[in-house]
């Protein structure tokens, strides 16, 4: 039986985490450095760029797709992942709707005869 989650290098997200997994605040300890080495692995499995060698990456892409709970730390600690990037992807700003005047708020210039 082949080693599950094997990765030829570690796996970084400089974009969205640039400090690394566990100085972000996001991870633990445990789950940032599972992140590093095998990360690289889960995330050729999720994207499809490759195949699962044995049950164990069989049933992650089960969890991947939504069709299993996730119940390992390789599962677990996966979703945390995607959960994050999904959060930062939200854009909040103060500038994005018109405000509608109610008239208390309207400061038009009125010309008035104070001779």
């Amino acid at each position: 039986m082949q080693q599950s989650f094997v990765a030829n290098r570690r796996f970084f997200d400089d974009r969205n985490f640039p400090r690394g997994f566990t100085r972000s605040g996001r991870f633990t300890l445990a789950e940032g450095n599972l992140l590093e080495k095998h990360g690289l692995a889960m995330q050729q499995l999720d994207q499809g760029a490759r195949a699962p060698v044995n049950e164990e990456e069989e049933r992650f892409l089960l969890v991947c797709r939504g069709e299993a709970e996730a119940t390992t730390p390789y599962e677990k600690t996966w979703q945390k992942y995607k959960q994050r990037l999904a959060e930062k992807r939200k854009f909040h700003t103060v500038f994005g709707k018109k405000r509608i005047a109610d008239g208390a708020d309207d400061f038009s210039y009125v010309e008035t005869d104070s001779d």
